[in-house]
């Protein structure tokens, strides 16, 4: 049976841990996220939380229903941190572009606990003002329902995807990332052209390019079909969107 939650009003009424810190769920995910880049998930536990925070293990179910519970709080920090700073300006695809850059840049920042979280739906304040944010710009540009719902799915799916792609690529053992990262460099830019013709064509350039992320050029190219649709429903004259603030 899941551990009922503590209500933060009696929890702030706790005395401090045995070293004189005072609990929070914002000092216990900060605690978390450090651990995740200093042990991987594996090193995760409720038992390291407890001595990094001086405290006995089982205090932590009081903030959090179990280790799932902390991963989604996790997720949903992550995603808080991409919304510090994000200003809508009213030009809908330049607001969109710079949320989803972000929303992958506090992902990759934090490349373990960006593989543990980036698949997941908490349901949390953060996650969920992110997603009124971006399907109110897209309304308010003028997609109708269904389509704001459709880009809104490509939008956030890509970016959350791309942050998983690269995360991983961040967590690897540095000589693993490096190994990778030379293969564009020593196999491929040796391949003769009588065998892999384009491969030897473009190899200056994909080793130059490949280990960049390719997120920008896609947030780009996802952007520029949605306005595209956008100027074809105008065209139509397809239900209009509510209208700009």
């Amino acid at each position: 049976m899941a551990k009922r939650v503590v209500p933060e009003e009696r929890r702030r009424r706790r005395r401090p841990t045995r070293g004189g810190v005072v609990l929070s769920e914002r000092l216990i995910v900060e605690t978390a996220l450090r651990l995740l880049r200093e042990h991987g998930s594996a090193g995760l536990t409720a038992r390291r939380l407890g001595l990094a925070l001086d405290c006995d293990p089982s205090t932590l179910y009081r903030y959090f229903r179990g280790m799932d519970d902390l991963t989604l709080a996790i997720g949903d920090a992550l995603i808080g941190q991409a919304l510090e700073g994000w200003h809508r300006t009213g030009r809908w695809r330049h607001d969109l572009r710079a949320l989803g850059l972000r929303i992958h840049a506090a992902y990759v920042s934090h490349p373990q606990a960006a593989v543990l979280t980036a698949s997941r739906v908490s349901g949390r304040a953060d996650e969920l003002a992110a997603d009124e944010a971006v399907l109110d710009v897209l309304r308010t540009a003028g997609f109708p329902p269904a389509d704001t719902v459709r880009v809104y799915q490509a939008f956030i799916d890509t970016t959350l995807a791309f942050a998983a792609l690269d995360a991983a690529s961040l967590a690897l053992p540095d000589a693993a990332r490096r190994a990778d990262e030379d293969m564009w460099r020593s196999t491929y830019a040796r391949l003769p052209a009588t065998t892999h013709p384009r491969i030897a064509e473009t190899a200056p350039l994909l080793a130059a390019r490949m280990v960049e992320s390719a997120y920008p050029t896609v947030l780009d190219m996802l952007l520029s079909s949605a306005e595209r649709e956008l100027a074809d429903l105008a065209v139509r004259g397809a239900e209009p969107g509510p209208p700009s603030r």
